[in-house]
């Protein structure tokens, strides 16, 4: 049997496994399940974005190029006129949660100059 079949087999019988266990005709085998709890997005206020960025130590500037989008928006969002949503509500909650994320990642680059 070849490695694909020998795959396609494998899946086929913990399927049936499976569906044995959940049906009751089979009390021998041990399942484990997990489950996922996403937790909702956070709506945030102007003055929550401000201090989530000030706290992050960054500018207007390098917090809308951090975040993706326009210096516009971050401005917006701080004045109050815009609110951030989906990914980008998502990315504010976890750097409110941590606030030196952006230091673990390559696409930022932190440089420190002495004058």
């Amino acid at each position: 049997m070849d490695k694909k079949n020998e795959t396609s087999e494998s899946i086929l019988q913990g399927l049936q496994e499976a569906l044995e266990t959940a049906q009751g005709k089979r009390t021998d085998a041990k399942m484990t399940m997990r489950s996922v709890l996403i937790v909702p997005v956070k709506e945030y206020t102007s003055a929550d974005i401000r201090r989530i960025r000030l706290s992050a130590d960054m500018t207007q500037r390098v917090f809308a190029e951090f975040m993706g989008v326009s210096l516009k928006t971050v401005e917006a969002w701080e004045r109050g006129t815009n609110k951030p949503s989906g990914c980008s509500s998502r990315l504010l909650m976890m750097l409110e949660m941590d606030k030196d994320l952006p230091l673990r990642y390559p696409f930022v680059q932190v440089r420190t100059k002495t004058l």
